[in-house]
């Protein structure tokens, strides 16, 4: 428990947000794009969120894993789509 909170005081203290937070700032990011546009492509997206490509990749396999999201393969440029509940 010492451990934790030592850890929780260290990521707190650091000047850029953990990367766990910024998958999340960006994933809350491309739903937001997906819900207006519908389908994009993770070029697309990058081109239109000015986020680097990995954290949209990173962005994308949370979303996919959720469940919020369809994700493509490779080919299809890992082209996204929300699901609808």
């Amino acid at each position: 428990m010492l451990y934790y909170e030592r850890r929780l005081i260290q990521i707190s203290s650091q000047k850029e947000p953990p990367m766990i937070m910024e998958i999340g700032i960006v994933a809350g990011e491309i739903w937001h794009f997906l819900d207006d546009k519908k389908y994009a492509t993770a070029d697309e997206l990058t081109k239109n969120l000015k986020r680097p490509r990995e954290l949209v990749l990173m962005s994308l396999g949370w979303l996919a894993r959720e469940g919020h999201i369809t994700l493509g393969t490779p080919e299809s440029g890992y082209s996204a789509t929300l699901n609808r509940k």
